[in-house]
C-alpha cells in the first residue's frame, strides 16, 4: 500500500462523508416539518417511540442528527426526557440500513439482474437522473430528490474508492500482524469507539470496516467487538451537542451513552461466554460486507430488545447520574440553536411557537377589551404580563428566524420564514395596543369618568367589529386560510369608516356640551388603538394570502384589492351593514 493508496483512502472517505451529508440534507428537506410533528405526537409509548426513532433515522440517514434534535427539544422544554429513550433505541436500528446498502459494493454474481444492484452499475444512473432533476426541474421537491440521488451516488463512489484503496493490504504481512491485536475484544471495542468518535459517523466507520473486510483479512471474531465499539463511538455527537444545555438535555446524552455501553457489555459477555461453551465455528471465518451489515443489525436489534423494557430505568439512571439541582433554576431556551442543524425541523418548530404567540396575542387583546364591562385588577395584571411575554417571543423568534434564513431552505420553508418574520412584529405591536387599551380603561376608572350612553353604544359596535376582525385574522393565520384572510381587508376598511364616524359624532356631542374634553382625549386614544389593531390584522392577513401566492408585495396586493369593483366591494358593503352605528 503506497502513498497513492492512502490518498485514495482519504479521498474515498471524504466522498463518502460528503455524499452522506448531501443525501441526509435532501431527505431532511423533503420530510420537512412532518418530522417535528411526529416527534411530539408519537411518543406515547415505547413501541411507538421505537418505530418513530427508526423511521426518522431512515428518513434522514443520520442517527446523530436525530440525537441533536432530541437534545435541542429537551433543552427548549418541548419534549420530556422520558420521551427520548425509545426514540434513541429506534435510531440505532434505523442506522443499520446504511450498512446494508454499502454491502452491495461487495456483491459478486453473473446474474444480470443482480449485477444491476452493484453500486458501480446503478449509482452512476442515479447521479445522472439527479443532475437532470437539479438543473432542469423548477419544483423544489424535485431538486431535493435530485440531491438525494446525487448524494447517494457520491457516497457509493466513495465506498468504492475506499475498497480499492485498502485492497493491497491483503498482501502486506505488516497488516496481517497488526490484525492479531484485534483478537483482543477490549482493543476491538476501543478501536471502534475511538475511530467512530473521531469521524463522528457510525455509517462511515462501518463502511470502512466493510471495505477492509473485502480484503478477506477480517474475521467475525475481530469484527464483532469493533462493531460494538462503533455504536459507543457514535455517542460522541450527543455528548458534544449537550455542552451548554440544561441538565435535562444533558440526560439525553447520558441515556444514549448508557444504552450503548450497557448493550455492548452485556452482549459482549454473552457472546464470549457462549463461545467458550459452544466454540462457534464462524469466529475465525472471514467476514464480508454483508456479514458486517448482519452483525451490525443483530447487535442493535438485540440491544434494543434487551433494554426496551427498561426504558424507565435508563431515565432513572440518567437522573441518578445527573440529579436535578434545587438551588439552581433550570435555564430553558425558547428555541435551541441545535435545531438549526435540521433547518426544516427548526422552521416547523418556529411555526408552532409563532402560533402560540398568535394565540397569546388574541387572548391578551380580548382580555383588554373586556375591561370596559368588567374591570378586574387580576385581568389588568395579566394583560401587562402577557405583553412582556410577547416582547420576549418577538426577540427570541426574530433572531432565530434570521439565523434560519441563512440556511439552505426549500421554497416552502423560505416562504414560511418570511410569513413569520412579517407576523411576529404585528403580534408584538398588537400586545402594545392591548396595554394602551388597558391604560385608557384604568384612567376612566381612576378618574371616575364614564362615556355617554350614545358613545358607549358606538364603541360597542366598534368593539364587535374589532372582535370579528381578530377572529378572522388569527383563524386565517392558524389554518393558512387565504380565503378567510381575504375577508380581513374589507372589514378593516369598515373599521376605519367607523372610527372616523365616531370621531365626527363626538365632536358634535362636544359642541352640544354632552361630552367633556377630558373624555374626548380618552376616546381618541381608544379609537386610535382600535384602528391600529385593524391595521395590524390587515398586515397579518396579507402575509397569509401572499404566502399562498408565493410572493410578498403588500402594497401591490392592497392596491389591487381596493381597486377591485367586485368581491372586495360586495364584502365591504356586507360588513358595513352588519356594523352600522345606531342612529
Amino acid at each position: 500500500m503506497d502513498i497513492f493508496s492512502v490518498i485514495m483512502l482519504a479521498g474515498g472517505l471524504s466522498f463518502f462523508l460528503f455524499g452522506m451529508h448531501v443525501m441526509s440534507t435532501g431527505l431532511e428537506r423533503m420530510a420537512g416539518g412532518r418530522l417535528e410533528h411526529a416527534l411530539k405526537r408519537m411518543t406515547s409509548n415505547p413501541i411507538k417511540s421505537l418505530a418513530l426513532g427508526a423511521g426518522i433515522t431512515i428518513a434522514i440517514q443520520s442517527s446523530s442528527a436525530l440525537t441533536v434534535m432530541l437534545v435541542g427539544l429537551v433543552n427548549s422544554g418541548i419534549m420530556d426526557i422520558g420521551q427520548t429513550a425509545g426514540i434513541i433505541m429506534g435510531s440505532n436500528i434505523g442506522t443499520t440500513l446504511t450498512a446494508w446498502l454499502l454491502s452491495l459494493v461487495g456483491l459478486e454474481t453473473e446474474n444480470i439482474w443482480l449485477r444491476l444492484l452493484k453500486p458501480e452499475n446503478f449509482s452512476l444512473i442515479f447521479s445522472l437522473v439527479g443532475i437532470i432533476l437539479i438543473m432542469m426541474s423548477k419544483k423544489e421537491k424535485h431538486k431535493d430528490i435530485g440531491s438525494v440521488l446525487v448524494g447517494f451516488a457520491v457516497l457509493m463512489y466513495g465506498m468504492k474508492l475506499m475498497s480499492g484503496a485498502v485492497s493491497p493490504l491483503a498482501q502486506m504481512p505488516e497488516f496481517t500482524n497488526l490484525l492479531v491485536a484485534f483478537h483482543n475484544p477490549i482493543i476491538g471495542v476501543l478501536t471502534g469507539a475511538v475511530f467512530t468518535g473521531v469521524i463522528q459517523s457510525s455509517a462511515a466507520s462501518v463502511g470502512i470496516l466493510q471495505a477492509l473486510a473485502m480484503t478477506g483479512s477480517i474475521t467475525y471474531g475481530m469484527a464483532i467487538p469493533i462493531i460494538m465499539g462503533q455504536n459507543i463511538g457514535t455517542c460522541v455527537t450527543a455528548l458534544i451537542s449537550s455542552i451548554g444545555v440544561n441538565r435535562n438535555a444533558k440526560k439525553v446524552a447520558v441515556i444514549h451513552v448508557s444504552f450503548n455501553v450497557i448493550g455492548t457489555v452485556v452482549l459482549l459477555v454473552l457472546y464470549y461466554g457462549l463461545n467458550a461453551i459452544f466454540h462457534f465455528s464462524f469466529t475465525d471465518m472471514p467476514i464480508g460486507a454483508a456479514g458486517i451489515a448482519a452483525v451490525h443489525s443483530i447487535f442493535n436489534v438485540a440491544t434494543t430488545a434487551l433494554l426496551l423494557p427498561f426504558s424507565r430505568q435508563l431515565v432513572k439512571l440518567a437522573n441518578r447520574i445527573l440529579p436535578d439541582r434545587k438551588d439552581n433554576a433550570r435555564t430553558q431556551a425558547l428555541l435551541d440553536a441545535r435545531l438549526l442543524a435540521t433547518p426544516a425541523f427548526a422552521v416547523s418548530e418556529c411555526d408552532a411557537i409563532t402560533n402560540d404567540m398568535a394565540a397569546l396575542t388574541e387572548d391578551t387583546l380580548r382580555l383588554a377589551m373586556s375591561l370596559s364591562d368588567d374591570y378586574r385588577e387580576s385581568a389588568a395584571q395579566t394583560v401587562t404580563e402577557n405583553e412582556d411575554k410577547l416582547d420576549r417571543y418577538e426577540d427570541g423568534l426574530g433572531s432565530y428566524l434570521v439565523q434560519i434564513s441563512a440556511k439552505q431552505l426549500s421554497d416552502g420553508d423560505s416562504l414560511k420564514v418570511s410569513k413569520m418574520l412579517h407576523a411576529i412584529g404585528d403580534f408584538e405591536r398588537l400586545g402594545d395596543h392591548a396595554v394602551n387599551i388597558l391604560h385608557s380603561e384604568t384612567e376612566l376608572r381612576q378618574k371616575g369618568l364614564a362615556f355617554s350612553p350614545a358613545a358607549k353604544a358606538e364603541l360597542a359596535v366598534l368593539g364587535d367589529a374589532v372582535s370579528d376582525i381578530l377572529s378572522r385574522t388569527f383563524e386565517a393565520y392558524r389554518r393558512n386560510d387565504a380565503a378567510m384572510a381575504e375577508q380581513v381587508e374589507p372589514l378593516e376598511q369598515v373599521i376605519d369608516r367607523l372610527v372616523a364616524a365616531i370621531r365626527d359624532r363626538h365632536i358634535t356631542r362636544l359642541k352640544k356640551g354632552e361630552c367633556s374634553i377630558e373624555l374626548g382625549f380618552i376616546l381618541s386614544d381608544l379609537l386610535n388603538n382600535y384602528e391600529r389593531i385593524s391595521d395590524h390584522c390587515s398586515n397579518i392577513a396579507v402575509a397569509v394570502i401572499e404566502i399562498s401566492q408565493h410572493s410578498f408585495d403588500t402594497h401591490k396586493y392592497l392596491n389591487a384589492r381596493k381597486t377591485d369593483s367586485g368581491a372586495f366591494h360586495r364584502t365591504f358593503e356586507e360588513f358595513g351593514r352588519k356594523y352600522a352605528l345606531p342612529d
